[in-house]
């Protein structure tokens, strides 16, 4: 299947926070979007990774995206070398996405910074045609080098001043819906596990008043942002608003 989006997280939720309600906006037009995530989250404090398994499933369907895979990379410890590059190639050739969107360029959790690099590298490696790598099925079966148009970052912890910024204010109800499908991760006063950053309503709150922040900065109701790798450009000045 051949995507038009593939979102990338290091973790299950690192997607739903940054970019859902871009990616509900695309898929409510047409567009055929995917997830990845790179870990499965495993180091958290709270749940495991089994927990947030099911998380992910439930927040996918949520958002209606069209596959949603999981590479197993070790939380924490995965690097920026070859055989991760290979493996997220392999992944970048299979779905041939027209745009990635991917973690922030820096942020609080190493894995994000290191995500994002890792994800910024193998969608330019994939574009070439002496890197060889075989489809998951067959082993005769050889893909052909594929390079997204766009690399895109989204925000995470940090406030980074983003480049663009997409209207999510008709689906900010969708995508502080995923976000809660992570019910092991955020803010429940029920719960009996240990508090983490994530975990108070504080930062749940904030979730949705970052967003209405974002939306301010552009005239909006509610926003998300993201920083891009070289300038976006225009058939015509009259396409930007």
């Amino acid at each position: 299947m051949k995507l038009d989006i593939l979102a990338i997280g290091s973790h299950p939720d690192d997607v739903e926070l940054g970019c859902s309600g871009t990616l509900y906006n695309e898929i409510k037009s047409g567009k055929k979007v995917g997830i990845i995530d790179l870990t499965r989250g495993e180091l958290g404090t709270r749940g495991t990774a089994e927990t947030r398994d099911k998380e992910s499933d439930a927040a996918a369907k949520i958002l209606g995206v069209h596959i949603r895979e999981n590479l197993g990379f070790a939380d924490g410890f995965f690097i920026n070398d070859k055989k991760h590059q290979i493996e997220l190639i392999k992944v970048i050739r299979k779905y041939k996405p027209e745009i990635v969107l991917c973690n922030a360029i820096e942020d609080r959790h190493i894995d994000h910074a290191k995500g994002s690099q890792l994800v910024s590298d193998a969608c330019f490696l994939s574009g070439l045609v002496k890197i060889d790598t075989k489809c998951d099925d067959y082993d005769d079966c050889w893909q052909e080098p594929w390079r997204p148009k766009h690399v895109y970052h989204y925000i995470q912890w940090k406030n980074i001043e983003p480049d663009f910024v997409v209207d999510i204010s008709n689906s900010i109800d969708k995508k502080m819906e995923s976000v809660l499908a992570y019910k092991t991760q955020f803010y429940n006063p029920n719960s009996d596990e240990p508090e983490t950053l994530i975990s108070s309503k504080n930062f749940t709150d904030s979730v949705k008043y970052r967003a209405r922040d974002l939306g301010r900065l552009v005239g909006v109701e509610y926003g998300e942002g993201f920083t891009t790798e070289r300038y976006p450009a225009v058939d015509s000045i009259f396409d930007l608003k």
